[in-house]
């Protein structure tokens, strides 16, 4: 009889969260690591450093969900360079263009993967949300 050895990978998950960027408004952390992966929230333009939502047009609300995601890969100690997988959800697919033209200025190519989905409502009536997935170094 021969005996077999079965290795598992233990992962640990760890939250990460800074004052940096918006606090969740549910039972959810701003990311987690898990492995050498990063999984970040789907992010809202709230500006932390005034505590207002940031939503007088698609340009500035996508910049500031995007500067929320830079500082959370920053508190977990990686960057946008190292982001893998993007989801975007969208109140209105006209937008599209829009918001393809500042994402395009947070990213070096290869691009992430990456889709976007137009929805019928997003938390706190946004009109843009953005999750990551990014590798830590």
């Amino acid at each position: 009889m021969s005996t077999v050895k079965v290795s598992f990978l233990c992962f640990m998950k760890q939250q990460i969260t800074t004052i940096h960027a918006p606090l969740p408004i549910g039972p959810f952390s701003q990311a987690i690591v898990a492995g050498n992966l990063v999984f970040v929230s789907a992010q809202l333009s709230r500006n932390t450093a005034t505590g207002e939502m940031v939503n007088h047009s698609i340009e500035a609300e996508t910049a500031q969900v995007m500067e929320n995601i830079k500082a959370i890969l920053h508190e977990a100690g990686t960057d946008l360079n190292h982001v893998v997988k993007a989801s975007i959800f969208l109140r209105d697919m006209h937008d599209y263009a829009t918001v393809n033209e500042i994402y395009a200025g947070y990213f070096t190519e290869p691009y992430p993967a990456r889709e976007t989905t137009q929805v019928l409502a997003l938390p706190m009536f946004v009109n843009i949300e953005i999750s990551v997935i990014a590798l830590l170094d």
